[in-house]
């Protein structure tokens, strides 16, 4: 079982900077895959990066591609996103999700942990 807890999401004009964190709780954080997926008003959740378990293999939806960074720290058992250059399109709550395997893992079904999120929200 793991818990996942979110934090560090608030209001930033556009182009600006976010660091958004998850602590995770429970047993063998190095091994889940660990991602961060955002839902905007009236639009469908959508994933934004994943971290494996070993922190070797990092994914980015097209999307967030040179602005947005993850990161883990395993002796914090926390997984980051920083998040640079933002605009008003990033405006969301913001999930951290945690599942085994790194394969897939664009698909939010997938995942068996998730956070309660945290809002982002970004001003023109």
């Amino acid at each position: 079982q793991v818990r996942l807890v979110e934090s560090g999401g608030g209001l930033v004009q556009a182009g600006g900077s976010l660091r958004l964190s998850c602590a995770a709780s429970g047993q063998s954080f190095n091994s889940y895959t660990m991602s961060w997926f955002r839902q905007a008003p009236g639009k469908e959740r959508e994933f934004v990066a994943a971290k494996s378990g070993s922190g070797g293999s990092t994914n980015y939806a097209d999307s967030v591609k040179g602005r947005f960074t993850i990161s883990r720290d395993f002796a914090k058992n926390t997984v980051y996103l920083q998040m640079n250059s933002l605009n008003p399109e990033d405006t969301a709550v913001y999930y951290c999700a945690a599942k085994f395997l790194y394969y897939r893992v664009e698909a939010g079904t997938k995942y068996a942990y998730w956070g309660q999120g945290t809002q982002v929200t970004v001003s023109s």
